[in-house]
């Protein structure tokens, strides 16, 4: 096999390229200095007790300004000001994203979350992902890069007290740590270590909303321009007749349809949305929500009906108000967390939705795949790429909003596109719908390099399938010989999912509203496997799930981009017995089960919960140190599958191929390494039963030899047909690379 380069560029396409070399080039070995303000934020600390003078209303001034003073817009304004005129600030190319220099900075993420990691005793969130050991442990499996998840102060304020938050620290109120998790010197510390093993640290934003803090309530008393943060309408008295009442002990009422469509005529808010995510009929009917009565610094007294994409207490931000308060307070958030704290990267969380228009009369509101969205990612990515770090964003939109968003923001996409297809081939020991997903996402030019492909997260199995329910609910679609409409095909994955993997066949996994299935991997896998219950798993049944596991981390991590994985997935977690998180469940939000704490290092084997509370979960795989010394263990198998994956370059691979298979269980992808221009394919078992056929494709010639790099033996040669034949057993994978 001769090396080959891919198509020249073409000669029309002006391109403009850094001359210079570029962060992500000098990453490794030598990472630059971080850019630092010349003056830290408000030092870490509670409010002092003698702060607290008088009533918590807009007419006492000592409670405006401590609201002022614990504002993010207003740490928006003391950071932005140190950061300006330097020129640290203009050494970095911004304009364009660059998906595989990121890949090649952090090609494989550990996705942790704070309340379920189980810490050493008296030591902080932040303090344990500062341990050198831990960070050695990582190197050593071959993890490089650690997404803390959300760790600022979240919730929100109610007079004088903050309050609990109300989506796992989703609902941002602050710059500052949250104290339950560590400070900022934790935080800085956590950045060091990490780099010393060649690693960094991925941080968050929230461009999408804030939670109830002090800019909220800033805003409900109509202070300067925090009104102008949020997409919230003043309600004239006239017109309080057509608000909800706000019932005691609450600041806020959703509104019904009903209130909805008043208000729209009444042409104060634009009416309903495209779809109410998180839908709980007489909890959230409608994304728009009616604050009390609130007495505002001029003693007038006001109402406001807010807009708000998910749960009430999570107000969205308006990224086109002519104050731009709202893009201040997101851009101060992220040049905090990358130019002050050290992050190397951000995620863009709930970033889909910063765009909302009225449509005409009858239908609903433009609300996704907006180019506002677009034009507030380029923004947002532009700002961290001059300071040196990347974006990735969790947009569960259409391919085509994937697409379009990584054009000029984010650098890096989740893997929305194929994850519910990859547990469906599991399912069903069928990978036509994976297959299908996978040819639209190559097909459509959103490529895999620029995906994080991830096992679990903090978050439920999607199988919402937005690119067939909305945009191409009408386009038809071939699916086993027949074809079906967009809305036809999401509809019957989702039938098959929640048949296979909730109901009586796997009572121990939970329908989350619409959006999905809150489980763990392993409590996947045990469904797909058809286990009714979680309680009697022999030896041999483990061996079983883990196998299952190892092939869901091949179909993850040897193709290209990043893979990610969770402490769940590392520790093999089942999930929660319903009444250990019954309080949590009470809300109605079921992915409280699959949120159980872990211990990755042994660091207290007695503990019941974590520091946090969360109960400790049923480990199948045990800690890292344990695992690590026996060479067939999970963490040990994963140890030597991502060596592979970084001694074949196929993280930073161009996807080719997805051919078609002779048997439906099995899946191939055919990949070019970058740079050498050699050939390699991934080919798995989706089944529990042994397989074989010929795999064929365009891009193998005849004469090859293939052998897999995971075994280290020949598997074949290509014939006159360039198709190879392969045998595999049930659940197992091949990462075929080619020589002639």
């Amino acid at each position: 096999m001769t090396d080959e380069q891919g198509p020249a560029d073409d000669p029309h396409q002006i391109r403009h390229e850094p001359t210079e070399i570029t962060y992500s080039e000098q990453f490794y070995p030598a990472r630059p200095r971080s850019l630092r303000p010349r003056a830290r934020l408000r030092p870490q600390e509670q409010p002092r007790p003698h702060e607290r003078s008088g009533d918590p209303v807009g007419t006492n001034p000592e409670y405006v300004s401590w609201l002022r003073r614990n504002s993010m817009l207003q740490d928006a304004r003391d950071l932005s000001v140190q950061l300006t005129g330097q020129g640290s600030m203009w050494q970095n190319p911004f304009a364009r994203p660059n998906p595989k220099a990121a890949v090649s900075a952090a090609p494989v993420w550990f996705t942790a979350y704070p309340i379920s990691l189980i810490t050493p005793a008296g030591r902080s969130f932040l303090g344990t992902l500062a341990d050198p050991d831990l960070w050695r442990t990582f190197a050593e499996i071959g993890i490089r890069a650690v997404h803390t998840g959300p760790v600022k102060r979240a919730g929100g304020i109610s007079g004088w007290d903050t309050t609990a938050s109300v989506d796992g620290h989703f609902d941002r109120i602050s710059t500052a740590i949250d104290e339950v998790f560590g400070t900022e010197d934790d935080f800085r510390r956590m950045c060091q270590v990490a780099a010393d093993q060649g690693g960094t640290i991925i941080d968050d934003v929230v461009p999408g909303h804030t939670g109830k803090g002090p800019d909220f309530r800033l805003a409900e008393m109509n202070v300067d321009d925090y009104p102008g943060i949020y997409h919230m309408v003043q309600i004239a008295p006239e017109d309080w007749h057509l608000l909800p009442a706000v019932g005691p002990g609450r600041d806020s009422a959703n509104l019904d349809a009903g209130a909805e469509e008043a208000l729209e005529k009444a042409g104060y808010i634009i009416g309903r949305l495209q779809r109410v995510i998180f839908h709980d009929p007489g909890v959230k009917d409608t994304n728009w929500s009616a604050t009390g009565p609130v007495l505002g610094t001029d003693g007038v007294t006001r109402r406001w009906v807010y807009l708000h994409y998910f749960k009430e207490g999570q107000p969205s931000i308006n990224w086109l108000d002519a104050t731009f308060a709202g893009m201040r307070l997101v851009i101060g958030d992220a040049l905090h967390s990358i130019g002050d704290l050290g992050s190397g990267a951000l995620r863009l969380d709930a970033n889909g939705f910063l765009g909302v228009e009225k449509s005409a009369e009858g239908l609903p509101a433009w609300s996704e795949g907006h180019p506002l969205s677009e034009a507030a990612n380029q923004l947002i990515a532009s700002m961290v790429r001059k300071l040196g770090g990347f974006t990735f964003q969790e947009l569960n939109l259409t391919v085509d909003d994937i697409r379009i968003t990584s054009e000029a923001g984010a650098d890096l996409s989740y893997d929305f596109v194929n994850r519910p297809a990859y547990h469906h081939a599991l399912a069903t020991s069928d990978t036509e719908f994976l297959r299908l997903t996978l040819n639209i996402a190559l097909q459509s030019g959103v490529a895999a390099a620029g995906l994080v492909h991830a096992l679990q997260n903090h978050d439920e199995l999607t199988y919402e399938l937005v690119h067939f329910a909305t945009l191409h609910s009408s386009d038809l679609f071939t699916y086993h010989g027949v074809e079906v409409t967009g809305g036809q095909l999401a509809e019957h994955i989702r039938a098959e999912l929640v048949q296979t993997l909730t109901g009586p066949n796997a009572s121990y996994n939970a329908i989350f509203t619409t959006n999905g299935i809150a489980s763990t991997t392993v409590s996947i896998i045990a469904a797909a496997l058809g286990h009714t219950t979680l309680d009697r798993l022999t030896d041999q049944d483990v061996r079983e799930i883990k196998r299952a596991h190892l092939l869901l981390a091949m179909f993850n991590a040897l193709q290209p981009g990043v893979f990610s994985l969770s402490g769940w997935d590392l520790c093999g977690l089942l999930t929660l017995d319903r009444e250990r998180v019954g309080t949590l469940l009470a809300t109605g939000d079921t992915r409280w089960i699959h949120r159980a704490a872990y211990d990755l290092m042994d660091y207290q084997p007695d503990a019941t919960t974590s520091s946090s509370g969360m109960p400790k979960g049923h480990s199948l795989y045990g800690s890292l140190p344990a695992q690590l010394a026996d060479p067939n263990s999970f963490a040990s198998r994963l140890k030597h599958l991502l060596r592979v994956r970084e001694e074949t370059g196929i993280a930073t691979a161009d996807q080719l191929e997805i051919p078609p298979v002779p048997h439906p269980a099995l899946l191939a992808m055919v990949h070019r390494i970058d740079g050498t221009g050699r050939i390699q394919a991934t080919v798995l078992n989706f089944g529990s039963t042994p397989v074989s056929g010929a795999v064929a494709s365009e891009f193998f010639e005849p004469g090859w030899t293939a052998y897999d790099a995971l075994t280290g033996r020949d598997v074949g040669v290509v014939d006159d047909m360039r198709a190879v034949c392969v045998e595999l057993p049930g659940h197992d994978g091949l990462c075929l690379v080619f020589r002639a």
